[in-house]
């Protein structure tokens, strides 16, 4: 059984997200304090997080942050805040989804369903499939999601990785940002295919030797992006 983390400030919204997900078989805790939720996150094995932004004592950015640095299961993010760039900078730090408030509790277990079922996949599927993979200075073990650049090793979100090992078993053929989009993410979107630029300029920051000439996640305008052997 799938364990959930809500942390959600409004009693009411948290509960009816509860009821919902709980009424699909997941068990699911609440915490409406900021800094509690990320003690919560951090001590307890949770399969996939639901974060609200405006929280008491610490905002969900800074939770995302924290828990980042130590897990990569899914993060989604849920706000009244509907702002491109609280969007751009929730995924810049590792989210997997924003549903901006207020939305169908139909469509947030939809979400929760589709993201445990691919982080699933991916690190099952692609774990037996190949379990290294080394192209030039770039080293990923896929079944402990780790990445290493010369050797030494770079810290990924968990959506990074995920582009990356698509991006690294599809090499040379180009892909637009929505196709990036619905593999990685999933589901389609209007207007957050922009997070794919903002996770392909942090991948090349990571894993490029000169990020600004980069010698294989290259850019091809117009067309989308493509890893480059």
């Amino acid at each position: 059984m799938k364990n959930i983390l809500i942390i959600e400030d409004d009693s009411s919204i948290a509960e009816l997200q509860r009821d919902y997900l709980e009424a699909e078989g997941y068990l699911v805790d609440i915490e409406s304090e900021g800094d509690k939720g990320l003690k919560l996150a951090m001590e307890r094995t949770y399969d996939l997080f639901i974060l609200d932004l405006m929280l008491p004592n610490i905002n969900g950015f800074d939770i995302c942050r924290h828990i980042r640095k130590e897990k990569d299961v899914p993060i989604i993010f849920v706000s009244a805040k509907k702002e491109d760039i609280d969007k751009i900078r929730g995924f810049g730090l590792g989210a997997d989804d924003y549903l901006v408030k207020p939305f169908s509790p139909s469509e947030l277990v939809a979400r929760v369903k589709g993201h445990i079922s691919r982080y699933e996949r991916l690190i099952g599927k692609n774990g037996a499939k190949n379990k290294e993979i080394i192209v030039g200075n770039i080293q990923m073990d896929v079944e402990d999601r780790k990445v290493f650049v010369n050797g030494k090793e770079v810290m990924l979100t968990s959506k990074e990785f995920d582009l990356l090992l698509f991006l690294v078993n599809n090499p040379n053929h180009v892909f637009r940002k929505e196709e990036l989009f619905e593999r990685i993410w999933g589901y389609e979107s209007v207007g957050d295919v922009a997070t794919v630029t903002v996770h392909i300029r942090k991948l090349r920051e990571k894993v490029e030797s000169n990020s600004s000439s980069p010698q294989h996640i290259e850019t091809i305008w117009g067309a989308g992006y493509r890893f480059k052997l």
